[in-house]
C-alpha cells in the first residue's frame, strides 16, 4: 500500500473567494462549489471505509453531510482578515472533516488517510490538537465546543468565528448556556448546524418529541435561518445572511443523513463508519474503480500474544449488563417492573447494553436525548422513593459531566444504577464525604457482571457498574480449566477476592486488567516466584482482612487501566500507610494519550503482561 496513490485527486480542489454581501451565486461559483463538495465527499467515503475494513470502526455520515458548509467556509476564509480561519466542530465523530482539511492544506499526505483510526497512525476517532498534523483543536464530547468558541470570539471581537453543530450536539445543556452568553455579549459567532434527524439510537423527531433546533435557538435570541442543506443556492444565501448579520446567528441545514449514498442514506447506520461493500458500491457509481481488493488487504490486526489463565472465548460485559438486568426484571410482572424500575437512555442504548432491555422490557424503558446530566438526575429522581430504582447508562468517559448531579442524587438518598464504558477518572464518582457512600463495581468478565448486577440491583443508594467496550475473556482458576466466576460463585459487595495466594507479594487488579495481570502472575509463578493475585471488584471499599494480608507481604502492585493519578493505585498506598503497613509498593495505570486501534492501547500504556512481569520482578528484588 506504500505505493498506492490516493484515488481522489485533492489537488483539483478549486480555490475561490465568496463575498457574503452577494447572496446569489454566479454560475461559475455554483459549479466550483458543487465540484468541491463532490470531491471531498468521495474522499471521505473512500478513506473512512478503511476503518470498517480494519475493524476499528469510525464515522462517515456526519463529516460527509457537512461538506457543503465546509466548502463554503473555505471560500470565505480566502479573506483571512475577517474570519478566524478554523472550522471548529462540536461533533468529534466528524473528525474525517479535520483530516481531509489537513490533507487539503498539505500538512498531511492524502495517502496517510488510508490509515484512518489504525493504531499509532495519529488519526484517532476524534480530533486531538498536537497529535495529528494540521488539526487545529480537540473535540469529542457533544456540546463542549460552542462554549469554547464563545471564548475565541471574545478574544477576536473584530472577526467572525464559525462552529459546525448538529441536532445531536444541540441537545446538550452546555449549548443552552453558550447560547445565552453569545446573545448577552453580542458575539460574532456563527453556527452551521446539520439537522439530519439521526443519532446513534434513532431519530430525535421520534424519541424526543417537541425538540426543535430552530425554535430552541430562536428562543435564546439568535438570528436563525432554516434551509434545505442540499440546496446549495439556499445554503449560500442563508450563510451569507448570517455572516453579514451583526451578532450571534445560526443556519439550520435540513437534510437526510448521508445524502446520495444508497445503502445508508437517512439511516442511523449512516452515523457509523460506512460498510466496505457500501463504500465500494457507492464509489463505483461515482465512476471510480473497484477497491474491494484494497480494502480486503486491510485486515484487523490480531493480538499475537496468548494469555494464560483465561479463556479464548470472550464476553461483552456491556451487553451482558443489559441481559443481567433483564434477568432481574424477568422475575416481576410487567406492571410491577414498570412501577418499580425505570431505565433511561442517553442515545447510547446500543453502545452501553441497554438495547436488550428496551427490546425485552419496553415497559421500563425511556429513550431520551443526548442529555447526560438531566437523564442521570431523572434516574436519581425516580429512585427518590426508596422502593423505586432508576438505571442510567453512559460512557464512563462522560462520568465527569455528571459529578455534580451525582452529589445531588446522593444528598437526596436516591437509588440509581449506572453502567459505563471505558473512562480514566471513574473513581470521581465516589465524591461524597466520609459519612456517605456510593458503590463502584468493575466486573472482571461477563459471568461476574451477571453476579454483581443480580446481587446489587435492589440495594439502596448509588451503584456504579463499569464495563469496557471491548470483549474480555473469562477468568479461569489456577487449574486452567474451571471458570472462576462460574457455578458456585457468589459475589459479596465490598469483599476482595484472592484468585491465588502468594508469599512473595500480591498484585491487585480488577475489570479488564484482571486477565492480563493473571497472565503475568502465572508466568511469574512458573519461574518459581510465588506471587499472589487479588481481584478488587468493589473499587472504593476497603476489605480490611485482605488489605492487611497483602500489606503484610513483601510487595503490593496495583494494575489498572484508570488514570494513574486518580485511580485505585493512588488510593491503596494511603490505605496501607494508614494501617501501618509498609510493603514495597507500586501501581500501574494509564499515563498518556491513546494510540488508536483496539487492543494496541494496552501495550501503548505499558500495561501488557510483559510490562507487569517486569514490574513484579523489580518489586520482588
Amino acid at each position: 500500500m506504500s505505493d498506492f496513490k490516493f484515488p481522489v485527486d485533492l489537488k483539483t480542489f478549486k480555490k475561490f473567494k465568496l463575498d457574503p454581501t452577494k447572496p446569489t451565486l454566479s454560475d461559475q461559483e455554483k459549479s466550483d462549489l458543487l465540484f468541491n463538495i463532490q470531491l471531498l465527499r468521495d474522499a471521505i467515503v473512500f478513506f473512512t471505509a478503511t476503518g470498517a475494513a480494519r475493524g476499528v470502526s469510525g464515522h462517515t455520515g456526519g463529516a460527509y453531510d457537512t461538506v457543503p458548509e465546509v466548502c463554503i467556509l473555505l471560500s470565505l476564509f480566502e479573506d483571512t482578515e475577517k474570519y478566524v480561519p478554523i472550522v471548529f466542530d462540536e461533533a468529534g465523530h466528524r473528525v474525517a472533516t479535520q483530516y481531509i482539511l489537513s490533507a487539503l492544506e498539505g500538512t498531511l499526505p492524502a495517502e496517510h488517510l488510508l490509515h484512518y483510526r489504525e493504531a499509532n497512525s495519529k488519526l484517532p476517532g476524534h480530533p486531538e490538537l498536537g497529535l495529528t498534523p494540521g488539526v487545529k483543536f480537540s473535540s469529542g464530547r457533544l456540546g463542549h465546543m460552542w462554549p469554547l468558541v464563545n471564548g475565541v470570539a471574545l478574544a477576536n471581537r473584530n472577526k467572525t468565528v464559525f462552529c459546525l453543530g448538529s441536532d445531536g450536539s444541540q441537545q446538550e445543556g452546555n449549548d443552552a448556556e453558550a447560547a445565552r452568553l453569545a446573545v448577552a455579549q453580542h458575539l460574532n459567532v456563527k453556527l452551521l448546524i446539520d439537522d439530519n434527524d439521526v443519532t446513534i439510537a434513532g431519530h430525535p423527531s421520534e424519541y424526543l418529541k417537541g425538540y426543535d433546533v430552530t425554535k430552541t435557538l430562536e428562543g435564546h435570541g439568535l438570528k436563525v435561518v432554516t434551509v434545505q442543506g442540499e440546496d446549495i443556492d439556499a445554503l449560500w444565501g442563508a450563510i451569507s445572511s448570517i455572516v453579514t448579520y451583526d451578532g450571534p446567528a445560526a443556519v439550520i441545514a435540513k437534510r437526510v443523513m448521508a445524502p446520495g449514498i444508497a445503502d445508508i442514506q437517512g439511516s442511523p447506520h449512516g452515523h457509523d463508519v460506512i460498510p466496505v461493500k457500501s463504500a465500494v458500491k457507492h464509489l463505483i457509481s461515482r465512476g471510480y474503480g473497484d477497491f474491494s481488493e484494497l480494502y480486503a488487504g486491510m485486515k484487523a490486526v490480531d493480538q499475537a500474544y496468548l494469555h494464560i489463565g483465561s479463556t479464548s472465548e470472550r464476553g461483552a460485559n456491556r451487553v451482558v449488563f443489559g441481559e443481567a438486568v433483564n434477568l432481574v426484571l424477568d422475575k416481576m410482572s410487567k406492571e410491577e417492573a414498570a412501577a418499580k424500575v425505570m431505565v433511561i437512555d442517553s442515545d447510547l442504548e446500543g453502545s452501553t447494553g441497554l438495547k436488550v432491555i428496551h427490546q425485552k422490557h419496553p415497559e421500563v424503558f425511556i429513550p431520551s436525548g443526548i442529555m447526560e446530566r438531566g437523564n442521570f438526575s431523572a434516574a436519581a429522581g425516580f429512585g427518590f422513593d426508596p422502593e423505586k430504582f432508576g438505571v442510567f447508562s453512559t460512557f464512563s468517559a462522560f462520568l465527569e459531566m455528571v459529578i455534580s448531579e451525582v452529589t445531588m442524587a446522593r444528598l437526596n438518598n436516591c437509588n440509581a444504577d449506572n453502567t459505563c464504558h471505558f473512562g480514566l477518572n471513574s473513581l470521581f464518582a465516589d465524591n461524597g464525604l466520609s459519612d456517605t457512600h456510593s458503590f463502584l463495581y468493575f466486573p472482571a468478565d461477563a459471568l461476574q457482571m451477571v453476579a454483581i448486577v443480580q446481587r446489587v440491583f435492589f440495594e439502596r443508594g448509588l451503584r456504579f457498574i463499569f464495563s469496557t467496550r471491548s470483549k474480555v475473556p473469562y477468568i479461569l482458576k489456577e487449574d486452567g480449566k474451571t471458570k472462576y466466576f462460574g457455578d458456585g460463585y457468589e459475589f459479596i459487595p465490598g469483599k476482595d477476592e484472592t484468585i491465588v495466594e502468594g508469599k512473595a507479594g500480591y498484585v491487585v487488579s480488577f475489570g479488564e486488567m484482571l486477565y492480563r495481570a493473571w497472565d503475568a502472575v502465572l508466568r511469574c509463578r512458573e519461574t518459581g516466584l510465588d506471587v499472589g493475585l487479588i481481584n478488587k471488584p468493589s473499587l472504593n471499599v476497603v476489605d480490611e482482612q485482605t488489605l492487611r494480608k497483602a500489606g503484610a507481604s513483601p510487595f503490593v502492585l496495583v494494575v489498572e487501566s484508570f488514570n494513574q493519578k486518580t485511580g485505585l493505585g493512588s488510593k491503596m498506598g494511603t490505605w496501607l500507610l494508614e494501617r501501618g503497613l509498609t510493603p514495597r509498593y507500586g501501581y500501574m495505570g494509564t499515563t498518556r494519550e491513546g494510540s488508536g486501534g483496539l487492543w494496541e492501547q494496552i501495550p501503548h500504556q505499558s500495561l501488557d503482561p510483559q510490562a507487569i512481569v517486569l514490574k513484579i520482578k523489580q518489586l520482588s528484588q
